[in-house]
């Protein structure tokens, strides 16, 4: 019985070694870091300065100082199929930004329904080897029916863990803090549900737009001081939001959706992702969320 058993727990472990191994291949996340130390032309060492270094590509993904220890691939997978097995949300997909400097997956958590949309929601665990951002968690969500996506901002989680040798044991802690993900999920759903029986008045349009384009309030939308190149975004928001209002009425919410629609396929060509994660989109749409969730209190 002890030998079947042994042999049960084996196989479970091959199994579960190859969806890590294909995980990590789907996501391109199948490499590692190296710490190699930093010279200068002339062969002086610098010291107290190492460069991170992306093994199959050679690429530098950040210069850190000796004790800095990375968070690879395999140990942010292996931490999520941890949370997996506690929560039951599967592994979703993953991916990286610019040569691997920061990384992510996501685990797929609650969908919510809102008139005719399906919003799916994601737990996001983000990585980065640039030194810009620690080991943290995040809200995501994507609406279905056309493929916008939010991010609720990972820098909200309590649980962000900065790269030393004391990271490990407190990684421990994410596990238990995940239902706070979950009641913050909810918390979201239920926003945006407000939000889908506000009505949009043209005042409120106005300050969002104004808000998204980093319009003065004393400055006219059709003013000859904004730039021709500002006027036409204008017009291509409108045109996104003029979609989202004929399916989801004059609400709050057909606001928001036609904000993450214009930012999530129109604002720039080819991918906006970082930005929305990271970078000034994402700071932008989480004032514009806060901002339409208390006009609904």
């Amino acid at each position: 019985s002890l030998h079947h058993n042994q042999n049960i727990k084996n196989m479970e472990n091959i199994t579960r070694d190859l969806e890590k191994a294909r995980h990590m291949k789907q996501t391109g996340l199948d490499w590692k870091v190296t710490k190699e130390p930093i010279q200068t032309v002339s062969g002086i060492e610098i010291p107290d300065r190492i460069a991170l270094v992306r093994e199959d590509t050679h690429d530098v993904l950040g210069i850190h100082t000796t004790n800095y220890v990375p968070y690879q691939n395999e140990e942010l997978l292996e931490l999520l199929y941890k949370i997996s097995k506690q929560t039951g949300m599967e592994l979703h997909t993953g991916g990286y930004f610019g040569n691997g400097e920061k990384v992510w997956f996501q685990l797929k958590s609650n969908d919510l329904d809102v008139g005719n949309d399906l919003i799916k929601g994601y737990v996001s665990g983000f990585n980065s080897f640039d030194g810009r951002s620690s080991l943290a968690f995040g809200n995501a969500m994507l609406t279905v029916s056309c493929m916008n996506s939010f991010w609720l901002g990972y820098k909200q989680v309590e649980s962000r863990i900065r790269h030393t040798s004391q990271m490990k044991p407190r990684i421990d802690e994410i596990l238990k803090r995940m239902d706070i993900l979950l009641i913050e999920e909810q918390t979201m759903f239920q926003n945006i549900q407000r939000m889908g029986n506000t009505k949009l008045t043209p005042e409120i349009q106005d300050l969002i737009t104004r808000k998204l384009f980093s319009i003065d309030k004393e400055e006219r939308l059709d003013s000859p001081n904004i730039s021709t190149n500002k006027k036409n975004k204008i017009l291509r928001f409108n045109y996104e939001l003029d979609i989202e209002k004929q399916g989801k009425g004059d609400s709050l919410w057909a606001l928001f959706s036609g904000m993450t629609r214009y930012t999530t396929h129109a604002m720039k060509r080819g991918d906006n992702s970082e930005s929305k994660m990271f970078g000034r989109t994402g700071a932008i749409e989480r004032e514009i969320y806060k901002e339409l969730v208390s006009m609904t209190e």
